[in-house]
């Protein structure tokens, strides 16, 4: 199934938006609004392109995650730090009505396009500054990644098994969720640009977003002095709850979070003498005794195929999910049902086959027009439409701003 045919106008088709950003917190945001129709450009140093142009596996020398995080936008090319560089993205940001960008704290107000100029140049305009640790605070000068707030946050200390190291994960979490944090922000303020009239700069730091995804350890340390541990796949709060392997060599996981389905699954393993012990009428109270119950679980799925686990679980209307990886992904019934994993024909790679859009909306779905494009090629159209002459781009061109 090829990507859904959009019906109707994007729900964000007037809204104009300039990724300045780089890995990947911000390039994210902006994807998720050109996602849902926003005209999006996106603007990278002439000599130094976007560095997930780079990042990973590549086809043809062209990089395929850059294929995932530039689609729907247009590209140009321009040296923020000259005098044409500023000159024109002061001109853009008239018309514009969000500009993204991660760099360090000061370094757009070192080139004179800080909030003051951009605001000046447009009152309506929404900056959204997405750093490692914010505008301001002791560590706001630092050089900041995602992996950073994934072990401040305390991510990082309860991922992993309890005689084990702490563990990151092997993608960009923080970043990714600053990146939907960040999309969710930008609309906000664009909601309150409604009533007042105003943009105004949302300062996101990508420390904060995984804090928040995280829960309420906070509180829990606050009013009880509770650190939460690592325990694996295992929870402290509901049991059993972990990956099993299966009779033919496969992984599941087995969810029990509410009451009914933990009854569930120990009468399906064949040990319903568990459900009337005092300990099992709470998840915290399972938790304790999750060595039992995991046993129990555990030795049934072992004598079991991950097809005959999964249907009996399903008739038994208890949670299980097969352990996937991206190869079952691509087949997986429901992703397809879904269209989760789209298909874009791309004139230099041909189809492609990438997550699609975040969510589905009845009357104003987003889509994907095209996949990301190569570095600067929309630049001379962009400038044109600006109101620029051929005389005057060529002119940026031979100063190094292009």
């Amino acid at each position: 199934m090829t990507q859904t045919a959009v019906t109707a106008p994007a729900p964000l088709t007037d809204l104009r938006v300039l990724d300045l950003a780089t890995l990947f917190a911000g390039p994210l945001a902006a994807t998720m609004l050109g996602d849902f129709g926003a005209e999006v450009i996106k603007v990278e140093h002439p000599r130094r392109p976007d560095p997930s142009r780079g990042h990973g596996p590549s086809k043809n020398g062209i990089g395929l995650w850059w294929k995932l995080l530039g689609r729907n936008k247009r590209t140009m090319t321009l040296d923020l730090s000259t005098n044409g560089g500023r000159a024109t993205l002061l001109r853009l940001a008239a018309s514009t009505d969000v500009i993204i960008e991660n760099f360090r704290p000061g370094t757009l107000e070192k080139w004179g396009l800080g909030w003051k100029e951009l605001s000046a140049a447009n009152p309506r305009l929404v900056l959204a500054r997405v750093t490692g640790f914010g505008q301001f605070g002791p560590y706001a000068h630092r050089p900041g990644f995602g992996t950073l707030a994934e072990a401040m946050s305390g991510f990082a200390a309860i991922t992993g098994e309890p005689d084990a190291p702490p563990t990151l994960p092997p993608f960009g979490l923080a970043d990714s969720i600053a990146g939907l944090a960040t999309a969710y922000a930008v609309m906000t303020a664009l909601a309150a640009r409604d009533r007042t009239g105003r943009g105004q700069v949302v300062d996101m730091a990508i420390i904060e977003p995984i804090l928040t995804v995280l829960g309420p350890q906070p509180l829990w340390y606050d009013q009880l002095g509770h650190v939460q541990p690592r325990t694996g796949n295992r929870s402290q709060n509901n049991a059993p709850r972990n990956t099993y392997r299966t009779a033919d060599g496969s992984w599941v996981a087995v969810s029990t979070s509410a009451q009914s389905i933990a009854e569930r699954v120990m009468r399906l393993v064949g040990r319903p003498d568990l459900i009337v012990e005092p300990w099992f009428t709470t998840g915290a109270e399972r938790a304790r005794h999750s060595d039992i119950l995991d046993d129990a679980v555990g030795s049934w799925i072992a004598c079991h195929t991950r097809e005959e686990v999964i249907e009996a679980f399903e008739k038994a209307e208890a949670a299980v999910a097969p352990i996937q990886d991206v190869r079952d992904v691509m087949t997986d019934p429901q992703y397809a049902a879904l269209d989760t994993v789209t298909t874009v024909d791309d004139p230099e790679l041909g189809p492609l086959r990438m997550q699609n859009v975040l969510f589905r909306l009845t009357d104003t779905p987003g889509g994907i027009r095209w996949a990301g494009r190569p570095h600067g090629a929309d630049t001379d159209i962009v400038l044109a439409e600006l109101g620029l002459t051929e005389a005057e781009i060529t002119t940026l061109r031979s100063e190094g701003a292009l």
